[in-house]
């Protein structure tokens, strides 16, 4: 009586297998009375997928196994799925393989797999692939015939060597069959009465080898033959091939579990990419060990698996869906399209009468003298009118019809109109770029950027880094600011003291890039300690409501009337004072249309709009002079 928490067939004898192989009998011989580990599903990759151990017992039928659990978490988990029945199902994990055509004479079990169901109702024999070695060494056998449990109430001995009865009854009458079909049968009679099976039994093992080899040969070249015998009538009796120069009984090549882990370390780096360059790099690095174990290195190398990437499982989405778009920033251009205010009309037009003058102060009367008039107000006019703004894409309806996993069309669509808001945001901010006269260009005195506008309207500052530097240090001259501080400083001093002329609508938000940002928060004071932790510190020390990034802005620049180069840091500027102007009809309008002629769909996006600010100086652009540094570039 074998101790176990379960039984069952390992593998069976003498079965067909999907690749053509035979597992011949007493494969398995040698393992008799050994015992191996009891995995899960084949995973090697943590002892956690260890679940105890098999006794394993070679039969006339197969190799039968006796199966006991460990007492870690995982065992106790997967002896409560076979007790319940969920897991009905063992497989073999072999290598060292020899054979004799299609028939597995010799084998070596190196674990018992509880799988979740076996491939054939029978038994079937799936290659493991050791990334690159060849198939015959190594293969998986799921037999799929329910395990046998064992309680404390069951008696093993009443079973003979602990073989289900159903299977005992099924060989009994198998056994039976096959006497009668002898007695009806007298050609498989000898001369001395015997038969084909006592005529076998006193073959040789060595004998048997040679006769299955032929066997394997001739059901080969059947089934190469196919159909091609039914239309010979009396069949073709030419053999192709002769039985007996079937090879001697071949041994593969065998790289250790180590190995493996080495190959596959070496493939996931991202030098090599490849599993088939990582094993010849690896079999090239380690020649001389590999050949003093007696491995053929050359012939591995020569005979690895072929496209061995066909049998890697599919590609999956880590995102299911439509494509993940890279985009540049976009929180900015959402800000400033919301925030500017909009007129149902297209054409707009400011007017500001200038009423500083000292020419226009009251005065006061001396008796007998002549009241003079006050001198005249200075009127400020300007006019935009509309231009029409657009965005154009094509799709291939076949390549609409046959993507399938996302809708393209709206994908497409979504990033027209993100790609549309972000023209006309960069237009109203700093211009789109692109030189006058050019195509595609949006002109500037339609939609007026902020940046470039006349001095009415927007103060273009320069930062003072001498004078901020000069400021920090006071009476001592030796302090040691860090660079950074005295940047920052010099932009908040540049931003505050042009807030005294700031004459737009309540409190401007700043628009800027995200190196100027990262500047002020590096900040440091003489004791290292930071002088903004948050970008909420910085915004309130530089008296605005919000600070929008811009990565569009990065390294821009502009050229002024009297030959400077002006770098942009940033704008100050409260939306509510540009208008965006558009008539009914003229807001953002999609078209759709089928080209029957080249079977495409065309999209059109486009709107029709003009864009100014409309308050005198309602906006701040903080520039950094870079005139020396582009000449000396």
């Amino acid at each position: 009586m074998v101790k176990c928490d379960f039984s069952g067939w390992a593998t069976r004898n003498d079965l067909r297998c999907a690749d053509g192989r035979i597992i011949r009998k007493d494969a398995f011989k040698g393992q008799n009375g050994k015992t191996v580990s009891l995995v899960w599903n084949h995973q090697h990759s943590s002892q956690d997928n260890v679940l105890g151990h098999a006794l394993l017992e070679n039969r006339e039928e197969g190799v039968y196994a006796y199966c006991t659990f460990n007492e870690t978490e995982s065992g106790n988990t997967a002896k409560k799925l076979v007790q319940h029945g969920d897991v009905v199902s063992l497989s073999i994990w072999a290598n060292q393989l020899k054979q004799t055509g299609h028939d597995v004479v010799h084998g070596v079990i190196r674990e018992l797999s509880l799988v979740l169901a076996g491939a054939n109702p029978g038994a079937f024999i799936d290659t493991v692939m050791v990334h690159g070695v060849e198939a015959e060494d190594e293969m998986i056998i799921n037999y799929d015939e329910n395990i046998m449990l064992y309680h404390s109430a069951d008696d093993p001995e009443k079973e003979k060597k602990g073989e289900p009865q159903e299977a005992k009854k099924e060989k009994e009458k198998e056994e039976e069959k096959e006497k009668k079909e002898e007695k009806k049968d007298p050609e498989t009679k000898t001369d001395d009465d015997e038969t084909v099976g006592d005529v076998w039994n006193t073959m040789t093992e060595k004998q048997q080898n040679a006769a299955y080899a032929m066997i394997a040969a001739a059901l080969e070249e059947k089934e190469e033959l196919g159909d091609d015998d039914e239309n010979n009538k009396g069949g073709n009796k030419t053999m192709k091939h002769n039985v007996f120069d079937q090879g001697a009984v071949q041994e593969s090549t065998f790289l250790s579990h180590a190995d493996q882990v080495d190959i596959i370390n070496l493939a996931k780096s991202n030098s090599v990419g490849s599993l088939r360059t990582a094993l010849n790099i690896y079999l090239e690095q380690n020649r001389e060990t590999l050949e003093h174990s007696g491995m053929d290195v050359d012939d591995v190398l020569a005979h690895g698996i072929t496209d061995i990437e066909k049998l890697f499982p599919e590609f999956r989405d880590v995102r299911p869906g439509a494509p993940e778009r890279i985009t540049r920033d976009q929180g900015w251009v959402t800000s400033v399209m919301s925030k500017a205010y909009k007129t149902p009309f297209s054409r707009i037009r400011t007017r500001q009468m200038d009423a500083r003058s000292d020419e226009l102060r009251a005065r006061g009367y001396k008796k007998g003298s002549k009241k003079e008039e006050r001198g005249n107000m200075t009127l400020y006019n300007r006019t935009t009118d509309p231009q029409t703004v657009f965005v154009k894409d094509k799709l291939n309806r076949d390549d609409i019809v046959d993507i399938t996993d996302f809708e393209v069309a709206d994908y497409i669509y979504q990033d027209m109109r993100e790609k549309l808001n972000e023209e006309i945001a960069i237009a109203i901010m700093v211009s789109d770029g692109r030189i006058p006269g050019a195509e595609g260009k949006i002109d500037e005195t339609h939609i007026r950027p902020i940046w470039g506008d006349d001095e009415f309207f927007t103060m273009h500052v320069d930062i003072d880094l001498n004078g901020a530097k000069t400021e920090l240090q006071g009476t001592n001259t030796g302090a040691n600011f860090s660079e950074n501080y005295i940047y920052a400083e010099a932009i908040i001093r540049a931003a505050l003291y042009s807030r005294e002329k700031y004459k737009g609508t309540g409190q401007p938000d700043f628009y800027c890039t995200p190196h100027l940002v990262n500047i002020m928060l590096l900040a440091r004071d003489m004791n290292g300690r930071r002088i903004y932790d948050t970008v909420a510190d910085l915004a309130k020390a530089l008296n605005v409501g919000e600070i929008h990034t811009a990565e569009q802005f990065d390294g821009l620049t502009r050229e002024t009337s009297d030959n400077k180069t002006k770098e942009l840091l940033g704008i100050f500027v409260n939306m509510a004072d540009y208008t965006i102007g558009s008539t009914k009809g003229g807001e953002i309008t999609r078209f759709n249309q089928f080209d029957i002629d080249f079977n495409q769909e065309k999209y059109l996006l486009e709107t029709r709009l003009s864009g100014a600010l409309t308050r005198y100086r309602c906006a701040i652009a903080l520039e950094k002079d870079v005139t020396d540094e582009v000449v000396a570039g």
